[in-house]
């Protein structure tokens, strides 16, 4: 692995997503949340103050960030099903990586909260219909962005974040 940043690559946006991908990727929605409770579970109050990468977020940040990142994928989708190519807000991430409730609150709070939210988002994928996934929101940086994209990059997203703790905890050799 040569890009630390980058454990499993860099997201690449799917020209389409037929119905057997994006089954996989609600696979990956589903196991997100259990897969990050596995790489953080056992570490140390010191372990998870360690940035993943030399500049990078620490295991703290990167655990608090991926449910604030996905509650805002998760609204995304509801807009854009509820709404005529909704424009949406950005929010920087650094910044909210850097809050107070990110170093004060215990994970568990936010491996509880992906968990939840989760299972709503589920729910709501598996109810979709092929139109619903064609469904676009406008990003004031991307342009339109279709929720079947949208679906593949935090299918990604979750993946991404959890290789960057169990990449450290390979590298560190922490059980």
């Amino acid at each position: 692995m040569s890009d630390l940043r980058y454990p499993i690559g860099k997201f690449v946006p799917p020209g389409s997503v037929d119905a057997a991908e994006r089954s996989r990727h609600i696979a990956d929605i589903v196991s997100a949340p259990t897969a990050l409770r596995r790489a953080a579970q056992g570490l140390s109050d010191e372990q998870i103050d360690t940035p993943y990468r030399p500049g990078g977020w620490t295991v703290r940040q990167v655990v608090h960030h991926v449910p604030d990142s996905h509650m805002n994928a998760y609204i995304r989708f509801k807009l854009a099903l509820t709404e005529n190519e909704p424009a949406i807000k950005t929010y920087e991430e650094q910044l909210w990586a850097d809050l107070p409730d990110t170093s004060a609150t215990p994970l568990d709070v936010s491996l509880t909260l992906l968990e939840n939210l989760h299972k709503r988002w589920v729910i709501l994928l598996r109810e979709m219909k092929d139109p619903d996934f064609a469904r676009t929101f406008k990003h004031p940086d991307w342009g339109a962005i279709s929720l079947e994209k949208t679906l593949a990059l935090y299918s990604w997203h979750g993946r991404h974040h959890v290789a960057h703790i169990t990449a450290l905890r390979e590298r560190m050799e922490w059980a």
